[in-house]
């Protein structure tokens, strides 16, 4: 079976429904109105330079023939008729923000293939922005090309605080990003070209932690809807890749996105406080976390009370980050309904990685999660449920976050709901299979564990397993649980670890099969 995941006026994207994690179990060949285009074994596959309002027949070996129709669209302009020089010399900034400030509703603006130098460039509602092959949108290096944007501005008339920046959660002043949309809909980035922040030739990742202004994402949504992101290659942000913020129904498909390993913050796709986004088909390789998920801290989760929802990420392929789903730190708002489904992870410090603790409120309550058909290879800790996290606040170190007594159960305590991992197959681990560690006054809720296989690489080192206060270094080491209201454990298989498979403390009911 294959499912159409997106129809653009001139892009579009398939996938093959089966069980296996991102490749299909045979390669197949692509033909469209009888011609041959290419052979390709991932599940998930894009078309590109179609015609707009046209009926297309597409051909996959092994699928049933498949009718579909191009969008239509008011008019296609090029960027260069604007202007742009497209040659990596000239500044195309103004060049290009006129194009797009012309663009009618439901219009096209396509780049060919050139280098087109530019600073912050801001997106408007009903348009699509098309990168050919070989076309390039490349952050300049001068850093006052990126506007800073306030956190908060108040409304002159009814007093009221519209929020505009964000930096990890709070509201703060930033750097406009790349491409830049607030309080706008309907907006498709698509095509195989690329967009690089060029923050590697830039001072953006220089003492960041002096930095008092939030730096730019590459992309950043604010309180925008509709939104699809296919095919392009993003690399290189001064920090986030993408951000969508307060933002709903988005689609990232086919998508990759690169970043040196040692650059800072440099997360791949940040959805916070977002409703219904869909990650699929997508190739991360980054510096920090390959997805984080979140919805503010403190002060944003209690004034909106708007958790992270509806997401979906299927047939993606994570390397090198952080972690290759991450949900937190900043997560006051909440993280709900997240399902994970036929990816492989390679390389990554956690598979799944939770940061949670004490102080991120009543409001931050994480869900419904479910990770199936998973592959990883190479991770040092495949799941990693932490409500101990210690990082990037200002009390971080406090008896408060620390003590492992149990305290009050208040306003300040975050709550998780139920996980469930099935039918994965983890190698080559080296900290250890799983690391899930409640409160003792908010014990995790229900964990189930199942149809799993883990086993270690014999030249493994040891490491901390979640970052918390006063952590200990672990080495092959088994499941280890703590403070976990139920948890089964079904057909699971555990080989080459050192001491026991299963380390349970403080669970009150444990079912093993």
């Amino acid at each position: 079976m294959m499912n159409q995941l997106y129809i653009g006026s001139v892009s579009a994207c398939f996938e093959l429904e089966n069980t296996s994690p991102y490749y299909s179990e045979e390669e197949y060949s692509v033909a469209l109105d009888g011609q041959f285009l290419f052979t390709a074994k991932t599940n998930v596959f894009s078309l590109f330079s179609l015609k707009p309002g046209r009926e297309y027949l597409l051909e996959v070996s092994g699928q049933e023939p498949v009718k579909f129709t191009t969008a239509t669209e008011t008019c296609a302009v090029n960027v260069r008729d604007f202007g742009a020089a497209g040659d990596g010399v000239h500044d195309d900034t103004v060049n290009i923000q006129t194009a797009v400030n012309c663009l009618p509703q439901g219009a096209r603006l396509f780049f060919p293939d050139g280098i087109y130098s530019t600073g912050s460039i801001n997106l408007k509602s009903h348009i699509t922005i098309e990168l050919s092959e070989n076309a390039v949108l490349l952050g300049t290096e001068d850093e006052g090309h990126y506007p800073v944007i306030p956190g908060e501005i108040r409304d002159m008339e009814s007093g009221e605080m519209l929020p505009f920046g964000t930096w990890e959660g709070n509201a703060v002043p930033m750097h406009q990003a790349l491409l830049f949309a607030e309080y706008a809909e309907d907006i498709r980035i698509v095509g195989k070209g690329t967009v690089d922040g060029n923050a590697q030739n830039a001072s953006w990742w220089v003492n960041v932690k002096e930095r008092t202004i939030g730096r730019p994402r590459l992309v950043f949504f604010n309180r925008c809807k509709d939104i699809t992101v296919h095919g392009i290659t993003a690399q290189n942000a001064a920090s986030w890749q993408f951000h969508p913020y307060f933002s709903e129904r988005l689609d990232f498909l086919d998508v990759a996105v690169n970043a040196p390993k040692d650059s800072p913050n440099t997360d791949a796709l940040d959805p916070e406080a977002c409703d219904i986004v869909n990650i699929i088909g997508c190739r991360f390789s980054v510096g920090d976390d390959c997805i984080a998920i979140k919805s503010g801290k403190i002060e944003i989760g209690k004034k909106y009370k708007t958790p992270a929802n509806h997401h979906t990420i299927r047939n993606c392929i994570m390397q090198f980050g952080h972690g290759a789903v991450t949900l937190g730190s900043e997560m006051a708002g909440g993280v709900k309904n997240l399902t994970v489904n036929r990816c492989i992870f390679n390389h990554t410090d956690r598979g799944l990685r939770i940061k949670t603790r004490r102080g991120r409120g009543k409001d931050a309550v994480i869900d419904g999660v479910l990770f199936e058909n998973i592959k990883m290879d190479g991770v040092l800790t495949p799941i990693v449920i932490n409500m101990w996290y210690n990082c990037c606040d200002p009390d971080r170190f406090s008896e408060y976050v620390w003590s492992r007594e149990e305290l009050l159960v208040d306003e300040r305590t975050p709550y998780l709901g139920k996980f469930t991992f099935r039918n994965m197959e983890c190698e080559n681990c080296q900290v250890a299979a799983c690391y899930c560690d409640g409160l003792p006054e908010q014990p995790i809720d229900e964990i189930t564990v199942e149809n799993i296989r883990f086993t270690y690489d014999p030249d493994a080192k040891p490491g901390i397993p979640a970052m918390r206060n006063h952590a200990e270094k672990m080495c092959r080491a088994g499941m280890y649980f703590d403070n976990v209201k139920k948890l089964t454990v079904r057909n699971v298989d555990i080989s080459g670890n050192d001491g026991d498979a299963l380390l349970a403390y403080h669970v009150g009911t444990l079912v093993q099969e």
